[in-house]
């Protein structure tokens, strides 16, 4: 005996019911799981699409294995062992401790002769420096003087000559009648 259903225009073909056996049952039941193992990893894989963040699937993961126990035993030696190290961490340095941090060094001073050498040093270097200036200011300064001299005096002789022709011109033109004649239209 067979059943068909039809489901989204596909027809989905169930098996007969009278020959299912354990075997067949428990390796379905093996199967269905797998399958949801499967599903909800791509449901979680596309929430994490929508959201950006990662999310865990709806089922918990199946234990890799059993952890290995300890004995008490070892954990009273391993716990022993770590409170030593602790008390080895704590403990100050006494005087007699190989690793004593060493003293720190004295600051440097320096004495007023070494301080009045520098002095010395630094204002002869830098009277040098403003000699070596001022040599090289008046280097620049003697061709463009001349420059700016030779500029000037055709510039002050011009505007002279500028402003006599203009003080003569209102005479002239005064005495005389225009030389252009009106156009009639």
């Amino acid at each position: 005996m067979v059943v068909t259903y039809n489901v989204n225009r596909a027809i989905l073909i169930l098996m007969p019911t009278h020959k299912l056996t354990a075997e067949i049952i428990n390796a379905a039941v093996e199967g269905f799981e797998q399958q949801k193992l499967r599903i909800d990893a791509q449901i979680a894989e596309l929430r994490a699409m929508l959201t950006g963040t990662p999310t865990e699937p709806a089922t918990p993961a199946v234990p890799k294995g059993k952890r290995r126990k300890m004995s008490a035993a070892a954990r009273k030696r391993i716990g022993d062992a770590q409170r030593k190290r602790w008390a080895e961490s704590k403990k100050e340095p006494g005087p007699s401790s190989p690793v004593a941090p060493e003293a720190a060094k004295p600051k440097r001073k320096l004495s007023a002769a070494g301080k009045a050498a520098i002095v010395a040093a630094l204002k002869k270097r830098w009277a040098a420096k403003k000699a070596a200036g001022k040599t090289a200011a008046k280097t620049q300064q003697a061709p463009a003087a001349k420059k700016a001299t030779a500029k000037k005096a055709p510039v002050k002789a011009s505007r002279k000559a500028v402003k006599k022709a203009a003080a003569k011109r209102p005479q002239k033109t005064a005495a005389t009648p225009p030389a252009v004649p009106a156009t009639t239209a």
